[in-house]
């Protein structure tokens, strides 16, 4: 953003995008809500059946009820699986998400499971995978579009900048002073992604989209290490580390 400088590697290639795109959920809710399709305090019974595998808000609720608020903050500041399934099962089941991509804009991106099988894409596996360069392109839209309120879109980045995951990614190449709002996904044959945008204290934000996978024997710290060292190499390249 800002300069319109872009820097591009394997841009076209396909990869397991993986909990990277909960974030994009938040944006296609928040826009149920603002057609009054949905309700951000509606209230949803959670259940021993939803729960699945990285349940860290849904898990506790169990026999309760949590708010279309509280499930899209679950899904993106945590990454809550059972979140994100219950949402995309409240907007319509995933026909209903499928359909919403080419509404943003973006026809590449395959939509195929739920959580979370939609982690396990293989080489060759398109199933559940997206393009690098069609991620950048969906977050500046997400970013800079007038799509969401201003109260929307104040919520959604306040979850960006509030979530704990992936410190040792996004987060270990952003310099001191400056704001990263991203999410994380993670998922079988090593795959280690991250989305986001780097904000400095003054000037434009820089958007990254990160993803990297086939390194299964390496450990999830340096696979998280690849994605720190790609961010600082681009941030160098662009002047602005």
């Amino acid at each position: 953003m800002g300069s319109g400088r872009r820097l591009l590697w394997r841009s076209q290639e396909r990869f397991a995008f993986c909990s990277t795109f909960k974030a994009f959920l938040a944006v296609a809710t928040f826009e149920r809500i603002q057609r009054d399709e949905e309700d951000l305090d509606r209230t949803v019974r959670i259940t021993a059946a939803d729960m699945i595998p990285h349940a860290p808000v849904t898990e506790k609720a169990v026999g309760r009820t949590l708010t279309i608020r509280q499930l899209m903050q679950a899904a993106v500041e945590v990454s809550d699986n059972p979140a994100a399934n219950i949402l995309i099962r409240e907007m319509g089941g995933i026909a209903v998400w499928r359909s919403w991509w080419p509404t943003f804009g973006d026809t590449t991106t395959l939509i195929s499971r739920l959580e979370p099988d939609l982690n396990t894409a293989l080489p060759n596996d398109p199933r559940d995978t997206c393009l690098p360069e069609q991620t950048l392109a969906n977050i500046q839209l997400m970013a800079s579009s007038t799509r969401l309120t201003p109260e929307h879109d104040a919520l959604l980045k306040s979850w960006l900048i509030a979530s704990p995951t992936g410190p040792g990614r996004l987060k270990a190449a952003t310099p001191a002073g400056w704001t990263i709002a991203h999410k994380t996904g993670t998922g079988s044959n090593g795959a280690t992604n991250d989305i986001g945008m780097l904000t400095p204290p003054t000037g434009a934000p820089i958007i990254m989209a990160a993803y990297f996978s086939g390194a299964v024997e390496a450990t999830d710290d340096q696979r998280d290490a690849v994605i720190a060292d790609a961010a600082r190499r681009a941030l160098k390249a662009l002047s602005r580390g």
